[in-house]
Formats: structure tokens, C-alpha cells, sequence
């Protein structure tokens, strides 16, 4: 269940009293008259199913409430409540399968965002992925896979290509390509003043071969990408975050970035452009799977609704 709040202008209020009374989906819905400040008005409280948010949400968008009042929603652990089990029950769908779009909007366009924070953790990972490859290490190369925070803007990216929201394509897509070049900049000079030192000796590179997986583009790697897009934005769209950990593990993005640098400063010009190669098919193959999977579920979503049972009166 999910706990909604509405600011609504006084002339609103019925309105939107009588939209979420007519959803099955409503439980436990309370008015509050003339308690609103900034912007004043009334608030309207209800728990309603999360299958039944998208649908709701978009009706009160409809009375302007987004610009006029305001609408939040949250995550309610517990619901103790006959009305609560016969408004989940009632909702077309299932919970675990339900997608609230403007959760997910929301969610998309804060974590694709080229802020220090993502920069901070994109290097820090890119210099990870260095140096498991200098030292021959896959778990410090998976270890990079997990600090990686590049899937936030290619969810962002496949969110925006199928809603048209060509603002978080361009979020997206600046994050990335701003993130990772300032990324691997830096990881060059680390690399270059390491092997320099004899700290980081690049030379070693040939012969470490149980690294080898990350610049080996090819059809296996295509697939990957395109299991982690799908299994991303499945655990996006399902509250499902601890999946995503796994997607992590999975993708070669910041692995075949930080493989680039060295190769490229160890000389060897074939795997650096293998490794670019590499970034590039999981970037692509990622946002075109989770574009995929996002506009099924929406198709399916759609479909819920048509068919969902009468509303109460």
C-alpha cells in the first residue's frame, strides 16, 4: 500500500474527494479542510494500492493538482485493515507488478544527474577497474562492477525514449558522456604516475589473463548487456532494488573503461579499441533492453486498467 497526500485548492476538493472514492483501489480516505499553508488549501489523505497509484495519480493530474496544490506519495511498510486488503484485492494487478510512473520518473531523473557525488563514484570505480586489471584481480574488477553508479542514466535514458521525455535522455546522456571521460582522464594520470613509480606496472598487462573477459567484445557480450538492461529496469518498476546489485555485477561498463586506459597506456592499441568497444555495446545494449521491458510493462499496465472491475460508487 501507498499512503497519498494531496494539496487541493477549496474549489478542488470535491473533485478529488470524488476521484479517489470512486477507485476501488482507495482505503482509509481523510480530509483535512483548510489546513494547507503554502499553497493553501485543503489536504486529502488515502492509502490506496500501489497497483491503483498510477491511475489515481494521473486523474488528479488531470484537475491540475500537480501545479495548483501538490501530491506525494509514501511507502507504507504495514496495513493493518480490512478496507486496506479489500482495496488491494479490488486493484487491477498485482502489487509486485505494478508500475507508478511518476515514482519512477522521479526516481530516474534524481540518480541521472552529473553531480560530484556520481562523478566521485564513477572514478573511484574506473580506478578500481585499473587496477584489477593491472593485478590480474576479478574480484577487484567486480568490486568496481557494484561502485559503478552509471546504470542510474541508462534507466534514466530508456525511461525518457519510451514516456518522449527527451529531458532525461539529455540528463542521461550528459551524465555519461561528461562522467566517463572525467573519469578516465583521471585514471590516466593515476595510472601514468603509477607506472612511472613502479607502483602500477602496466607491462604486465599481456600476460594477465583471467581479465581477458572485459575487452573480449563480441555476441556474449551483446547478450549480457542486454539480460542486465532487462533485469534493471525490472527491478526499477517492481521496488525491487536488491536485484540490482546483480545487474551491477554483470555489466562491463566501468571494467571496459578502466581497461582502455591501461591497454592504452601500455601500448597495446588492439584491446584498448576492444575495451571502447566493449563500453560501447553494453551502454547501448543496456538502455535498449530496459527500453524494451519498460514499454511492455506500460502495455501491459494499460491493459490491466481496461479490464479492472467497476468502481464503487
Amino acid at each position: 500500500m501507498l499512503h497519498l497526500r494531496a494539496v487541493c485548492p477549496p474549489d478542488r476538493t470535491d473533485e478529488a474527494i470524488r476521484i479517489l472514492r470512486a477507485h476501488a483501489g482507495t482505503a482509509h480516505l481523510v480530509v483535512h479542510h483548510g489546513v494547507a499553508v503554502a499553497p493553501e488549501g485543503d489536504l486529502v489523505e488515502a492509502d490506496i494500492a500501489r497497483e491503483a497509484a498510477d491511475e489515481i495519480i494521473e486523474s488528479l493530474c488531470g484537475l491540475d493538482l500537480d501545479h495548483t496544490g501538490g501530491i506525494t506519495l509514501e511507502a507504507l511498510d504495514t496495513a493493518v485493515s480490512d478496507a486496506a486488503d479489500k482495496a488491494e484485492e479490488q486493484a487491477p494487478g498485482e502489487a509486485a507488478d505494478a508500475v507508478v510512473w511518476q515514482e519512477l520518473v522521479g526516481r530516474s531523473g534524481e540518480e541521472s544527474r552529473l553531480t560530484w557525488t556520481f562523478q566521485a563514484f564513477l572514478t573511484i570505480a574506473c580506478l578500481l577497474a585499473s587496477v584489477g586489471v593491472i593485478t590480474n584481480s576479478a574480484v577487484t574488477i567486480v568490486g568496481a562492477m557494484v561502485v559503478g553508479p552509471e546504470f542510474g542514466p541508462l534507466a534514466a535514458m530508456a525511461v525518457g525514449l519510451v514516456l518522449r521525455r527527451r529531458d532525461l535522455v539529455r540528463q542521461g546522456g550528459a551524465a555519461l558522456l561528461g562522467g566517463f571521460p572525467i573519469a578516465m582522464v583521471i585514471t590516466l594520470g593515476v595510472v601514468l604516475v603509477g607506472n612511472a613509480t613502479g607502483v602500477l606496472e602496466v607491462s604486465k598487462l599481456a600476460d594477465n589473463h583471467e581479465v581477458d573477459f572485459v575487452y573480449q567484445v563480441g555476441i556474449a557480450s551483446l547478450i549480457v548487456a542486454l539480460l542486465a538492461g532487462a533485469a534493471g529496469m525490472l527491478s526499477m518498476t517492481s521496488a525491487k532494488s536488491a536485484a540490482l546489485v546483480g545487474v551491477f555485477i554483470s555489466v562491463t561498463t566501468v571494467p571496459a573503461a578502466g581497461y582502455a586506459v591501461v591497454a592504452g597506456v601500455a601500448g597495446q592499441w588492439d584491446r584498448c579499441l576492444y575495451s571502447t568497444g566493449q563500453l560501447l555495446v553494453n551502454l547501448i545494449g543496456i538502455v535498449a533492453a530496459a527500453a524494451i521491458v519498460l514499454t511492455l510493462r506500460r502495455r501491459g499496465q494499460r491493459s490491466r486498467v481496461t479490464e479492472r472491475p467497476l468502481s464503487r460508487g
